[in-house]
């Protein structure tokens, strides 16, 4: 049995342009699966960039706040790094899991 192509798959342009297209969907360096995971990995970059910025500006926020309140700077060095005045004894509380 023999098969029949159509007339125009022997066309020049045709054979060209396909073989391109084949070429550059699966052999080329920037081929349809690169293209898609390069593009997937900027998004997930970009949400990670958008993440850090949000906790920059919250980290600046909180800064200003420590910075322009002396009472809560001082609340905040002595949970943080357990700062004590002279004339304190500090009790660190560690709760064990049951």
């Amino acid at each position: 049995m023999r098969w029949k192509l159509p007339s125009f798959t022997r066309n020049y342009y045709f054979i060209a342009t396909t073989t391109f297209l084949i070429w550059m969907l699966f052999f080329d360096a920037n081929d349809f699966i690169s293209q898609y995971q390069m593009r997937r990995e900027v998004n997930d970059l970009e949400e990670k960039k958008r993440f850090y910025l949000e906790r920059i500006e919250e980290v600046k926020r909180e800064r200003r706040e420590l910075l322009s309140n002396p009472k809560l700077l001082e609340k905040y060095a002595r949970e943080q790094y357990l700062m004590k005045k002279n004339a304190e004894d500090v009790f660190v509380v560690i709760e064990e899991d049951k």
